[in-house]
């Protein structure tokens, strides 16, 4: 241990050299390797989780393109996670780079990710009374609210438009000697002297949090001085708010505190990050807005030459703009420098900020009006940059197992911040020799499934709207942080993708109690071909179809089943075994559909849903289910009354769609349905579920919308008003060519001829109308 002397002595001032930072600072990053140059230290300290050190020397080698990140976790579910993010102009990663070259020792000094996940899931939990945790949270806001204020007030009296910008001119644009480090340890002790009593009072955690970092860091450092490194010769780098309490002065942690400390189990992985993550705009709270700008800045500054970033930007979001197809000339671009430079002279004749920048280009670029070039800046500002590591850089198992696969089917191109669209087609691709070629697709098909299951962002699927829907996928593919974060928590539930997707599918299994979720985790089990889970989801169908009494989860369930064994042979599965249960569901769902008719008109909803399924299933299947019993099911529901109108409505409309009705049947049902003594509300409901299926054939029929008008003709004013309830809604679906073609035939059965009755439907309301739809405002139209 060293001696009382020697601590004096180091807290004099003749010690160790702190050099204080902002995170994602270029100008940091340059004064700093311009100060490692001149001390030549034997030890460089970053702030950051003293267990990963053994991460850096990864960080630093050959092939690692940042942006990238240090990511820890807890090593169970749920995963709680930290990150630690580096840009290439990072000081932190400037000074790991340094001590690469130079031979110097290199380490993270903050608390192990163990005790740092540990202490900040505590921050964040209160164990007081509710009231008090309340209070104690409206404090904590309080306290945020002060210190954003406290920076306002620091660019009011800049004349700044905020504190970025102030930063930005008074740091990041000075390039004296020595001004960055002196300037940040002034700024960091008067802004702790100035906040100090507030913090302690309004967010007494935070406040501990800082202090338990700071004693672990200062112990560190006497660590490294006791393991035999001069203290000139130690370069601590840390972010400025920490930098004045860096003082051997103050209290420094012991084994004991140490050991007190919450702890919980962590583990540390590197991953790709990306830019547009590292913007304020995603949430990060150390990032900056502009981090494509400040990696040009920092190019500019290694370059020794900061005056040309004003033309380089510009002439950057003149590219983009070009690349969209609006050309600017050269001399927008000359009077774009102009402007970002004389407003720059407004403050002291400095060098034009970033927000110099962003107004220059506004007027000059995009005269004036920011969406004009909205997305070029953001493409300049951001950009899509995403980091990259090698093979054999330290990896979590299911990452290296993902990123294996992505080369393997060849869909590592994908694999960058720009969303792209990947179509596929699951049928063998004849046209090539090997196996592995001829199902590619398929293969793909299988591995993106299987990430959708993981719930990891990166492919989407989307709908498919053509007839080749059967054999067709179209995915959106794209890069991200988040899916990064999600790879490695399924670490979690396996090593390779398919062992952690077949986790996840057999804790659904598990949990699965409702029939047509087991339909839909058997379809899911063929997706992903995991075909032992998808006998387990068998099993699991077939006793929950001895017990299932409803006639939607039924119909939902057989629903996934015919879709699976329709397309199953494209995903090369045998779909045979499944024939019986499509049977059995099918038969048991077709004998509930009269019970189940009985219902109010919201349940009703589901129930033409359910109808349309089942409908589907037995005209695609007619060769395996009992489509007779089902028809002769639908028959008489029509022609009940004491069932859903709107339901017999839609069991009529199939039937008429069949052509199973005469139009003499027709004539008789829809008079009887819309006769003067029928209740309004089921005549109106009959015809609205008539109306949710094939309109075409509803409108070839005349006679038809002849006896609704009659019937609407016969209402009086009350029992119209209460049918427009139903009617609204029946119509209100109608395309446009079909409401056209029905004001037509209305035209017709008027009397009016076609062309008058649509002009006139086409004409704006008259005053009288208007007052009559406003009528309808006050009308009580009771439980409709």
């Amino acid at each position: 241990m060293l001696g009382d002397e020697q601590l004096a002595k180091l807290a004099g001032g003749q010690g160790f050299h702190v050099f204080g930072i902002r995170h994602l600072s270029p100008a940091g990053a340059y004064h700093l390797l311009a100060f490692l140059d001149e001390v030549k230290p034997t030890a460089v300290l970053v702030e950051g989780p003293s267990d990963a050190s053994g991460f850096i020397a990864e960080l630093t080698s050959s092939g690692v393109i940042p942006p990238i990140a240090i990511l820890a976790y807890t090593d169970r579910i749920p995963v709680q996670t930290l990150l630690y993010p580096y840009a290439d102009y990072s000081p932190e990663y400037q000074a790991f780079q340094w001590a690469s070259r130079h031979g110097a020792e290199a380490a993270f000094m903050d608390l192990p990710s163990s005790h740092a996940l540990a202490l900040y899931e505590a921050k964040r939990q209160y164990a007081s009374p509710v009231d008090e945790t309340a209070q104690a949270e409206e404090n904590y806001r309080t306290y945020i609210r002060d210190q954003s204020s406290i920076y306002q007030r620091l660019a009011d009296l800049a004349e700044e438009p905020d504190y970025e910008a102030y930063w930005e001119r008074h740091f990041e644009h000075n390039l004296q000697k020595d001004a960055y480090r002196r300037g940040i340890h002034q700024f960091s002790a008067q802004f702790r002297e100035l906040t100090a009593v507030q913090e302690q009072q309004l967010a007494p955690k935070e406040a501990a949090y800082n202090d338990i970092r700071e004693a672990y860091m200062r112990r560190k450092i006497l660590d490294t001085i006791e393991a035999g490194h001069k203290p000139e010769n130690i370069v601590v780098v840390t972010g400025a708010h920490h930098a004045s309490a860096l003082d051997l002065r103050l209290p420094v942690m012991t084994d004991k505190e140490l050991r007190g400390l919450p702890k919980t189990p962590t583990k540390l992985t590197l991953m790709p990050y990306s830019y547009y993550k590292l913007s304020t705009h995603a949430g990060y709270g150390a990032g900056n807005q502009a981090p494509a700008y400040y990696e040009l800045f920092w190019q500019c500054l290694q370059k020794g030459d900061l005056n040309k970033l004003p033309s380089i930007y510009l002439s950057q979001v003149a590219a983009h703009l070009r690349d969209q197809g609006t050309s600017r000339s050269t001399a927008s671009l000359i009077e774009g420098v102009r402007l970002a430079e004389a407003l720059a002279a407004l403050h002291d004749g400095s060098r034009p900020t970033w927000k110099d920048l962003r107004d220059a280009a506004v007027v000059c670029l995009g005269y004036g009006e920011l969406s004009i070039i909205a997305e070029s800046l953001a493409r300049a500002d951001i950009g899509t940059a995403i980091g990259r590591l090698p093979e054999g850089v330290s990896q979590t198992p299911v990452q290296d197992d993902l990123n294996r696969e992505l080369k393997r089917l060849k869909l590592d191109k994908y694999k960058t911040a720009v969303a792209a669209t990947l179509e596929l087609d699951l049928r063998e691709n004849r046209r090539v020799k090997s196996e592995d070629a001829a199902f590619l697709d398929l293969k793909r098909s299988v591995f993106l499934h299987r990430l959708a299951l993981l719930d990891i962002s990166f492919a989407q699927k989307q709908r498919v709207h053509q007839d080749s829907a059967s054999w067709a996928e179209s995915w959106v593919l794209q890069w991200t942080p988040e899916a990064e974060i999600q790879t490695v928590e399924s670490t979690l539930k396996g090593e390779t993708v398919e062992l952690a997707a077949a986790f996840v599918l057999k804790e659904r299994l598990d949990a699965c109690s409702d029939i047509a979720e087991a339909s839909r985790l058997i379809r899911l089990a063929c997706d992903c071909a995991l075909s032992a889970l998808m006998e387990q989801a068998k099993a699991a169908l077939q006793g929950l179809a001895v017990d299932a009494g409803s006639f939607e989860q039924v119909a939902a369930a057989a629903y996934e089943l015919s879709v699976l064994i329709r397309y199953g042979s494209i995903r090369r599965f045998d779909t045979d075994t499944l024939i019986p249960l499509l049977q059995q569901l099918f038969l048991r769902g077709t004998l509930l559909l009269l019970e189940s008719a009985g219902c109010n008109d919201d349940a009703a909803q589901e129930m033409v849903k359910a109808m349309q399924a089942m409908h589907l299933i037995a005209q695609d299947h007619y060769e395996s289910v009992d489509e007779i019993l089902w028809i002769s099911k639908l028959q008489e529901l029509a022609s009940r009354d004491d069932r859903n109108a709107k339901l017999s409505g839609f069991a009529f409309a199939i039937m008429l769609e069949r052509n199973e009705l005469v139009d003499e049947q027709v004539a008789q049902e829809v008079s009887r349905r819309l006769s003067p003594g029928i209740p309004v509300d089921l005549g109106a409901g009959w015809f609205e579920g008539l109306s949710l299926r094939n309109r075409y054939a509803l409108l070839s029929r005349g006679s038809l919308w002849q006896q609704l008008d009659t019937y609407i003709s016969s209402l009086d004013k009350a029992a119209f008003q209460r049918s427009l309830v139903f009617l609204r809604r029946a119509f209100g679906s109608f395309e446009p060519r079909e409401k056209a073609a029905l004001a037509e035939m209305l035209g017709d059965i008027w009397g009016v001829g076609a062309d008058s009755s649509g002009m006139a439907l086409q004409q704006p309301l008259s005053k009288e109308e208007k007052e009559t739809l406003n009528e309808l405002n006050d009308f009580d139209f009771g439980d409709l």
